[in-house]
This record gives C-alpha cells, structure tokens and sequence, in this order.
C-alpha cells in the first residue's frame, strides 16, 4: 500500500478515536507510532524525539502558562466585580443595562486574560442572579454571558493567537494586533443586538429599580476609577509593551502576570488558597495545551513524512474552486469541526493539513489566522462541546441548559456575520498591523 494511503487511514483512525471519546492527545501519539513505525520503520522514533524536542525550544509557548496564571489571578481581584457596577451605575436608567454592562465589561477583561473558563465563571456569578431579579430574558442573558466570555479567546493576550503563530509560522506580535479590531467589531455586534432587541422588545430588559442603581456622580466616578485605571495597567503591561515593541509576547506575559500579582496584593485579596488554586489550574491547563501540542506535533509530523499532506492539498487545489472559494471551504471546515471539538484540537491537528493549501494559494496568513481565530469562537458556543454553557449553568443552576444554548446560538449567528465581514473586508484584520508595525 502506497504511504498516502497509510495516512489516510491514520486520519480516519484518528476522527474515529475522537468521536468514540478517547483522549485525544493519547490518541494521537499511539495512532502516529503505529502507522509511523508501518509506513516507514524504526525512523518513527527518531521522529517522535526531534519533533518533542523541537516544539519543547519554541519560546513563544512559554506565555502560555504566564498567560493563564494571570487570568485566574484577576478572577480573585474583584477588578471585574468592580467594571460590572460601574457600568451598572453609568447604564442603570436605559433598557437593557445589564447587557449592556456585562459585554463592555467582558470586551474591557478580555484584553487582560486569554482563558474563558474565568470569565463566563465570574461574569455569570455577578449578573445572573441580578438579571434574574430584575426580571430579565434568560436566553438573551445566558446569550450575552456567554458570548461575552468568549471574547477572551480572541481579544489579545489570547493563548489561541500564542498557540496559532508557531503553528502557521506567523509573529504572535502580528496576530495580536490583527485581532484587536474584529473583537472590538464582534463586541459591538453583540451589544448593537442586545439593545435592538430591548427597544423592540422593552420586557426583555427592562431598566433596573431606583435602589439597583447608584445616583452619586462621585460614587461612579470612584467605581469606574477603581475598574478601569487598574485594567489599563495590565493592558498596558500585557498588550502595549508588545505593540510599542518593548517586550516579547513572552516577555510581556512575565510582566502581566507579575502585574496581575501586584494588583491581587494591593487589593488584599491574595492568600495562600488563592494562589494555590491560579498554580493548581494554570498548571492544569498548561499541560493539557503543550501535552496536545506535543503529541500533535508527532502526528502532524508523521502525517507530512507518509505524504498524505501534499495529496491532500493537491486533491484541494486540484478543484475548480477560486481562492477565495477555497478559503471558504477551509472556514466551512473549520466551523463544523468546532462543533464536535475545542480549539487545541483543531489548531494542533487540522490547521497543518491546511496550510500548504494556504500557502499555495498565496493568502496572507496573518489574515487566514485571524480568520481562523474569530471561527474558533464558535467552539465555545456551539454544542455538543460548547464548554460556555456549562461554566454558566455551573454558575446559573435555575437557568435550563436547553434555554442556555438556545442564548449562545442567537449569538454564534452574530459571530459568522462578525466572520463574513472579516471575510469580505480583509482590512478590519490587516489596517492596524499595517499601521502600527511597519
């Protein structure tokens, strides 16, 4: 049998692995070894140790775990907490308030934590039992909760844009930059929808109680101070030293989670238990990113050795398909396996088969990253996965699951319109890159 054909039946091995429930990292190093070691002998092993020790040197992964450190530590800093009730007092009086507090608070946190888990936890736990109270629509709330998370995944510093550069051989410096405008644009999609629907509909949001609402100018003048001032700091320590050209994405992410540290201290929330808990997850998390990392880096090296990769992208190629046309298929692809999967999965496996269809087609992959970025959104909000609902529901017990999803799917609508303008208008990626990193 043709070693193309070997990789095939990997491919189809490992899908089937994947929707059967086993780990999908293990499953790919076993499935690599033993198609490897048919394909082309004993050299699977050499393989395996050249491709580990290899990503074990790329430096930008080492702001993976800085990262995530810093996220869980401003999830006990109470900053968020803070956002929330002044936007809260800013917005009290209009129709959908609480929307609209929740999404500029989520856009403002997602540019100093990458992770989701933190920010739909936290999100739900301040607003649910308000939205609640004051007698809000549970699909539209559960819809902005969790949509709002998942702005984290994409707004800079985002692990997925720290984990996609290796991968497609693109500067994170750039990647960060090309995702600042299409989060800011998913985010005023969201908060757009949200108050047409309160204006069309006022019961879904109606204004809060005079006493839910703070009257002293001086009083939201301090809560916005004392949200905002301190998320400047850790933007600034995080995002504008890379921007400006002062750090590494790595370096940067030492000084945000030293940041983030500082401000947990000064605002007396840091403890043992705390810190014990930001190591344990950050920890946690980081294994099983780099782990799936590792092991992916196996399989897609095998795969590339048996030459299933270039048949692949020649069949691709091979259609009569514009380029354009082809990288909607890709984004179709991409989208559906978002469904089944979470992003490590299909950035770490799918996206090297991809590639040589990208570069092939001489697409500018700092676009094609971005593209495939705000797709990946969607593995957060789209079921069976869709690991926002149950962060929510953890958080939310008296909302139903069935209406959650029915929230998140209103919104994962709003990021494919988010996705084709993306598509169609290149620049909204490309224009700050351009501009800020000549």
């Amino acid at each position: 049998m043709k070693p193309e054909y070997i990789g095939l039946i990997l491919l189809a091995s490992l899908l089937t692995g994947i929707f059967a429930g086993f780990p999908i990292a293990f499953t790919l190093i076993i499935l690599a070894v033993v198609f490897g070691y048919i394909g082309f002998g004993m050299g699977v092993f050499d393989l395996m140790v050249f491709q580990t020790l290899g990503l074990m040197k790329e430096e930008t992964l080492a702001a993976v775990p800085l990262f995530i450190f810093m996220g869980h530590l401003l999830e006990h800093a109470g900053l968020m907490e803070r956002l929330f009730k002044s936007f809260q007092a800013i917005f009290g009086g209009m129709k959908g308030s609480l929307y609209l507090g929740v999404l500029l608070t989520a856009t403002i946190f997602a540019t100093a934590t990458g992770i989701i888990g933190a920010s739909v936890t936290v999100i739900g736990l301040m607003a649910a039992p308000l939205m609640i109270k004051s007698g809000y629509d549970t699909k539209l709330s559960a819809g902005v909760i969790t949509a709002g998370g998942a702005l984290g995944i994409l707004i800079p510093p985002s692990v997925m844009l720290v984990v996609i550069g290796p991968v497609v051989g693109v500067s994170v410096v750039k990647l960060f930059v090309a995702a600042i405008m299409p989060g800011l644009l998913l985010s005023a999609l969201y908060c757009g929808y949200a108050l047409i629907k309160c204006h069309i509909w006022p019961e879904l949001g109606p204004t809060l109680p005079k006493e839910e609402r703070i009257t002293s100018g001086r009083e939201i003048f301090k809560e916005l101070f004392s949200g905002i001032v301190p998320m400047a700091f850790i933007i600034f320590a995080a995002l504008g030293s890379i921007i400006a050209g002062l750090a590494t994405p790595t370096e940067a992410a030492a000084m945000a989670a030293t940041g983030a540290l500082l401000l947990t201290i000064a605002y007396r929330k840091l403890n043992k238990e705390v810190l014990k808990e930001a190591a344990f997850k950050t920890i946690q998390t980081s294994s099983m990113i780099l782990f799936l990392a590792m092991a992916s880096n196996i399989f897609g090296a095998v795969f590339t050795r048996l030459g299933t990769s270039s048949m692949i992208a020649k069949a691709m190629l091979s259609l009569p398909i514009p380029p354009l046309g082809m990288l909607g298929l890709l984004m179709l692809v991409i989208f559906l396996l978002g469904w089944p999967l979470e992003w490590p999965a299909i950035v770490f496996i799918f996206l090297p088969i991809f590639l040589p269809v990208v570069q092939e087609l001489k697409l500018d992959k700092v676009w094609f990253s971005t593209l495939v970025a705000v797709n990946l959104q969607t593995a957060y909000l789209s079921p069976p996965v869709a690991m926002a609902a149950y962060y929510l529901k953890a958080v939310a017990p008296k909302w139903e699951l069935l209406d959650i999803y029915k929230g998140m799917a209103e919104f994962m609508v709003l990021q494919m319109v988010g996705l084709i303008l993306v598509f169609l208008f290149p620049q909204i990626a490309l224009w700050l890159p351009t501009l800020l990193l000549k």
